[in-house]
């Protein structure tokens, strides 16, 4: 019966949904609420199985959209990658101009209008090889030509660059249109910072003599090949400008931006922060640790980045020869409170230097057995004691021979107290108060000199005029440390100054910036941080963080070590406001290209 049935129900060539529905009515009752029963079940489950997948294998990607206003000390005079020296010129030059090589996150570079690149055996020569197309935001072809061109005039005393150091001694030479090559007199370890100084195009430049370069109107509407391009100039009465609109430039050899952005220039921290309060801005950076601590308990996002800068007490030993005594250098070590001097000075914002170089990079756990106590039992056991008028001095030594005692006084004999300068900064001037008072705690007598920054390095640094000295060394990306402790830069205008003199670690320093064969930089300088630990020239306290305020809702940006403020745009061509879902398969085909 059944099957004559549905050879019935075939005869009729009925669409497939007929069949099933004329099949579906003939079941009894029963059978059918066991189908639809299961049915639905079939359905809810595909339903929360697809919504599963979809969780799954769907992920948000940035999209285009958005504008973003960030407020700036300062004003713009030379956009120009030669010639900037402000950070308010630097902001905009990095932005707007492209190296061969771009910095990321960390303490690495990636390429830009490099594709890749290559370094001889010996350290000596650099090959770079170019992208295929790129373009200056004026429409013309980029080529080695241009390349050679900007090192070149940077390297040219008549153009007065101060890019002019970092390429001394170096050999540009162009292979083909896009191969370059770099020849070095002797291996540098530091030489790819180099590579990413901003390109000048070559057509626009090229005519420019050297007395009329600073005056160029290029140095304000400047054509690069970078992020962004210029696509506005808002200036008041006087010409003066108040901000720069900026759009994304499509043919930026790393891929298109995602935001328009605005620079907008103040005259000082009340006014740009007051500027960001009222929603002017949505970003402002080299903000002080005060201001940071203020913004972020008002739920402002505020984004941390090493800042390669040492601040230290340096001892001058040949003007006061209490430092003389490697007793009285770790007894002052040992009393600071380099927690509390973060907390105080930085507001929480840095970290505590024990030695030269941050635990980062030397990989070294803070000691435990410090403090006031631990300094006054090492002075001590070496005779030091504080008097009756609370001051520190030397005992004298009974020395018993066979026949007779003699009473010896130390070579720096009376009350040990020394002349503290620093410049007039409150930071500075907060953290100067407050290591006199860690010393006093001592004996030890400490007078405070409060110096203008500019009066600081003239009348005290250079001539070394100073018992000690707490000062800021911005000692780069890389910590480079050859300019601040190499024996050969102890006087002026060299950096060293702690006047210090080491054999040991003239070596290091030299390996580690020329050796092509010093792979592991890291234990070269381990080694060298206990070295110049052991000798204790300065005082190592802190290192502070780069501050950066930004929009809460902005994404995407993450800080290379800030060597100066305008690092922070670095990677400004991938920020972004908004996201799209889409399958992870696509996300990943698109970032292919």
């Amino acid at each position: 019966m059944k099957e004559k049935f549905f050879s019935w129900l075939k005869s009729l060539n009925l669409p497939p949904w007929e069949e099933l529905v004329f099949t579906f009515e003939s079941l009894g009752q029963m059978v059918k609420k066991i189908v639809i029963v299961l049915a639905i079940i079939f359905v809810v489950s595909s339903l929360i199985i697809v919504n599963k997948l979809n969780s799954k294998l769907m992920v948000d990607v940035p999209v285009t959209g958005g504008s973003l206003t960030e407020g700036i000390i300062g004003s713009p005079r030379f956009i120009n990658p030669l010639l900037a020296t402000s950070d308010v010129d630097r902001d905009l030059t990095i932005l707007i101009y492209s190296g061969l090589l771009r910095l990321t996150p960390g303490r690495g570079y990636e390429p830009d209008l490099a594709k890749s690149y290559e370094v001889s055996n010996d350290g000596l020569i650099y090959t770079f090889h170019l992208r295929q197309n790129l373009r200056w935001s004026d429409g013309q072809k980029l080529t080695a030509d241009d390349i050679v061109f900007t090192i070149e005039r940077a390297k040219d005393q008549a153009y007065k660059s101060p890019k002019r150091g970092s390429w001394n001694g170096v050999t540009v030479s162009k292979i083909d249109d896009q191969t370059v090559q770099f020849s070095l007199k002797k291996p540098y370890n530091f030489f790819l910072e180099n590579t990413t100084l901003g390109i000048l195009p070559v057509h626009l430049w090229d005519k420019v003599k050297p007395e009329q370069f600073p005056l160029s109107s290029l140095n304000t509407n400047p054509i690069g090949s970078g992020p962004y391009e210029v696509s506005g100039v808002n200036r008041d009465n006087a010409g003066i400008p108040q901000s720069y609109n900026l759009k994304p430039f499509k043919k930026f050899a790393l891929g298109t931006p995602r935001i328009n952005l605005t620079l907008r220039f103040y005259n000082n921290e009340t006014e740009l922060l007051s500027a960001l309060g009222s929603g002017e801005i949505g970003n402002a950076s080299a903000i002080t640790p005060t201001a940071a601590a203020k913004l972020a308990k008002n739920g402002q996002k505020i984004i941390q980045a090493p800042l390669p800068r040492t601040f230290a007490v340096f001892l001058n030993q040949s003007r006061n020869q209490f430092f003389v005594d490697p007793v009285i250098r770790r007894a002052m070590d040992l009393a600071i409170d380099r927690d509390l001097l973060v907390q105080n000075v930085l507001s929480g914002y840095g970290v505590p230097l024990l030695t030269v170089l941050p635990e980062s990079i030397v990989n070294e756990s803070e000691e435990t057995n410090r403090g006031t106590d631990q300094a006054l039992a090492l002075l001590q056991k070496n005779n030091w004691q504080i008097n009756a008028q609370g001051q520190l001095e030397k005992q004298a030594v009974v020395v018993k021979t066979k026949n007779k005692s003699a009473t010896t006084k130390s070579p720096t004999s009376g009350p040990v107290s020394f002349t503290l300068a620093t410049a007039n900064i409150d930071e500075l001037k907060l953290a100067a108060d407050m290591l006199a008072k860690d010393w006093g705690k001592l004996g030890i007598k400490v007078d405070v000199e409060v110096f203008e920054p500019g009066d600081l390095n003239q009348e005290v640094i250079r001539p070394r005029r100073y018992d000690a000295l707490l000062f800021g060394e911005v000692v780069g990306r890389d910590y480079d440390l050859y300019p601040f402790w190499h024996s050969s830069q102890r006087l002026d205008p060299g950096l060293n100054i702690a006047m210090y003199v080491s054999n040991k670690v003239d070596k290091l320093l030299e390996e580690i910036r020329e050796s092509n064969q010093v792979k592991d930089l890291g234990a070269k300088y381990q080694e060298l941080a206990k070295e110049i630990d052991k000798d204790q020239p300065a005082i190592f306290l802190y290192q502070p963080d780069f501050l950066y305020a930004v929009q809460n809702n902005l994404k995407g940006v993450q800080l290379p070590v800030i060597a100066n403020p305008a690092d922070r745009f670095s990677g400004a061509y991938k920020w972004y406001f908004k996201t799209d879902r889409v399958w992870s398969i696509f996300a990943r085909i698109a970032s292919y290209f």
